[in-house]
């Protein structure tokens, strides 16, 4: 069984769950500012990043190759951008918005970067129905996204 806080079950756990890692959950945002919006939740109660285990950290080289591998080929992002908030949402997080100029889609979702290429504007947000979701995590966990041996 894994894991989960409070932050992990309001980004839609389990059904948007990508993968899952050690320390880590990687789901897909269910609010998409970009196509292919992702959230990266630490499994733990840790409410600040230096609280987390050391393990933890050491994860994040191998989630960040895997999830920009997987991103570059499902959108062709021109860059990326990491945002940890935890305002709203106690529970250490990223927010992973791939950038690109123009429009992108994934499971028949069309998005275009509306804030390129300034920072991304989270209120413009696109809430996704449960049927998109599901489509969504289908194609972005497809295995020919992902590095082979992940």
């Amino acid at each position: 069984m894994d894991q989960v806080n409070a932050t992990i079950m309001k980004f839609g756990y389990p059904e948007t769950r990508l993968r899952d890692y050690r320390h880590w959950l990687l789901m897909l945002r269910p609010t998409q500012v970009t196509a292919g919006s992702l959230v990266l939740a630490a499994k733990s109660d840790a409410r600040a990043f230096g609280d987390l285990p050391a393990g933890a950290h050491a994860e994040l080289g191998i989630i960040t190759h895997d999830l920009e591998q997987m991103l570059r080929r499902a959108v062709a992002y021109q860059r990326i951008n990491y945002l940890m908030l935890m305002m709203v949402d106690p529970h250490v997080h990223f927010h992973i918005f791939p950038r690109y100029e123009g429009e992108r889609t994934v499971a028949g979702v069309s998005m275009a970067d509306t804030a390129w290429p300034g920072p991304p504007d989270l209120k413009s947000g696109q809430a996704l129905t449960q049927d998109q979701i599901i489509s969504m995590v289908a194609a972005l966990k497809e295995p020919s996204l992902w590095s082979p041996g992940n």
